[in-house]
């Protein structure tokens, strides 16, 4: 029986995320997913004109050919794999887990073999092909949500079948905003920061490469940072579980860092130099997202949120901050969460979660959800 939530699903991602044209070949990436879903993605393909190629996945097979992978094993799936991503034109992956864990006891030299083998498959899709990536929903998924499947189900095909296109007029008013900012400060119950985001430029993310989304994101003047920081949303990195992540700044370093795992948290922030400093600063806006899941691709986009991001700065707003770390750590400043400020060159933009510049409040939730034009 088909769900119709599928082929809804399967429009945005063929239409809006990679808006794919007649003759335009796609390959659609599929792991751990139904087969109704990869058949929705199929037929939607073909009714754009385009033409769909699969690949299918299972996490368990993954496994094997991971755990005791040879260098020329992998060596000869990238030169495949990078023939057949380059002649494509998009490539739209679905990601599910049945184990989120399931590659745990890959060895870590196997891993880093296999990425390093495969990266020029990954540059390739990232700079040539119109791209989307998104999870799928599952037990798993619903479980570090702390809801029952079916509920979490619902959240999810809410969250990526918003009409992200609704977002584009306020993200391009932000977005020309802060690459006009010099100054930033946030305000708030154990926050007190300031940092400058002159000449970094910004980056609208509104459901072209990644789903669920909903941010624009900049990055500090790596020696800019002053301050100190709270995070209320708790946060999973490498294995571990932290909450109460506090962070003090010295010219751009993290000089103190305390939390649930203080020695953990400063063994990451100690993994190389420029752990130590901010990589990425983001303002998160998805109005359906509320609260924390332990799922940074869905946490880093809650409504009233900003994200302060020790470790890697991204290419396209980069600060020249390398890190092999890049760990988004949440604050939400929705009044129930305590509230907060953020001023752009003294000028007040959010308080408590909401924009307050008219262009703004496009992207507060009741314009997002079609409460108000």
């Amino acid at each position: 029986m088909n769900d119709s939530r599928f082929d809804k699903l399967a429009d945005v991602l063929v239409r809006f995320s990679t808006k794919l044209k007649k003759g335009e070949k796609a390959l659609l990436d599929a792991h751990d997913i139904p087969e109704a879903m990869v058949i929705a993605l199929i037929r939607r393909v073909r009714a754009a004109g385009a033409i769909p190629f699969v690949q299918t996945h299972r996490a368990r097979v993954t496994r094997e050919l991971l755990r005791e992978g040879a260098e020329d094993q992998f060596g000869v799936m990238s030169k495949v794999e990078l023939q057949r991503m380059k002649m494509m034109d998009a490539y739209i992956a679905l990601r599910g887990a049945d184990n989120v864990y399931e590659t745990s006891d890959v060895p870590s030299e196997k891993m880093r073999l296999a990425m390093r083998k495969m990266k020029p498959v990954l540059d390739w899709r990232v700079k040539k092909t119109k791209w989307v990536v998104l999870r799928w929903p599952t037990p798993s998924m619903a479980q570090q949500a702390k809801r029952s499947t079916e509920a979490f189900e619902d959240f999810y095909f809410r969250v990526c079948t918003l009409d992200y296109a609704r977002m584009e007029p306020g993200m391009k008013a932000l977005r020309q905003l802060m690459e006009k900012t010099d100054r930033v400060a946030i305000k708030g119950p154990g926050t007190d920061l300031r940092f400058s985001i002159k000449g970094i430029g910004a980056v609208s993310c509104g459901g072209t490469h990644n789903i669920p989304d909903g941010e624009v994101f900049s990055c500090p003047v790596r020696d800019s940072v002053e301050g100190e920081i709270t995070y209320n949303a708790p946060t999973l990195y490498q294995g571990t579980a932290f909450e109460n992540i506090r962070l003090v700044f010295n010219q751009g370093k993290i000089t103190e860092a305390t939390s649930s795992d203080t020695k953990r948290l400063n063994e990451i922030l100690d993994s190389d130099p420029g752990a130590r400093f901010i990589g990425e600063f983001a303002l998160g806006f998805n109005p359906h997202i509320l609260e924390p899941m332990n799922d940074i691709l869905f946490d880093e986009k809650i409504a009233g949120s900003f994200h302060f991001t020790p470790g890697q700065a991204y290419e396209q707003a980069d600060n020249g901050n390398r890190s092999q770390v890049h760990w988004d750590m949440v604050c939400i400043q929705r009044p129930e969460w305590g509230g907060g400020e953020i001023l752009f060159d003294g000028k007040l933009i959010r308080k408590d979660g909401l924009f307050v510049p008219a262009a703004l409040k496009k992207l507060n939730p009741d314009y997002l959800l079609g409460k108000r034009s």
